[in-house]
């Protein structure tokens, strides 16, 4: 078993939209994961209309900061419906129903899945993924980079091919 599933739980909520409920937490995340203080001590200090904003203008403004790890490899093509559905049946076969709002390859989907069932699989499976929006992240110069970071310094080393 993972020892990071906290860090997963914590990454997850950071990469969701930061709503009233997620400022409320910040002080929770703060203290469970000090691997994202670069990012909750962000959050903390940038008024609730500005992270927000920010949040928008980052993930769904700026083309190539997918949270969707099949975008990174399919794009929008047919065959990502496959793979959703393996990510739905996966999910399944570990006791979990995906009912969100979002599809099963949103990434706080993926990293709460990883924190509740002790497993990084998905996450090493996805690694070209998550070092290209880390990447990406990091080039944009946003704070959420840094939760990237965390969640990939987690990770085995990725291929040099990348």
């Amino acid at each position: 078993m993972s020892s990071y599933e906290v860090l997963y739980q914590a990454a997850a909520l950071c990469l969701t939209y930061p709503d009233d409920d997620f400022r409320a937490r910040l002080p929770l995340l703060r203290e469970a994961a000090p691997q994202l203080r670069a990012f909750t001590d962000h959050a903390a200090v940038t008024p609730p209309r500005e992270l927000a904003a920010h949040y928008v203008e980052v993930f769904d403004l700026a083309h190539g900061h997918s949270l969707y790890l099949t975008w990174w490899r399919e794009g929008d093509a047919r065959r990502r419906g496959i793979s959703l559905e393996r990510l739905k049946e996966l999910y399944h076969a570990n006791g979990l129903e995906f009912t969100g709002e979002e599809l099963p390859d949103f990434l706080p989907a993926v990293l709460e899945f990883s924190s509740r069932t002790g497993t990084d699989d998905l996450l090493r499976e996805h690694r070209d993924c998550l070092e290209r929006l880390r990447a990406r992240l990091t080039e944009a110069g946003t704070p959420y980079a840094s939760v990237l970071d965390a969640v990939c310094a987690t990770l085995p080393t990725a291929p040099s091919h990348l």
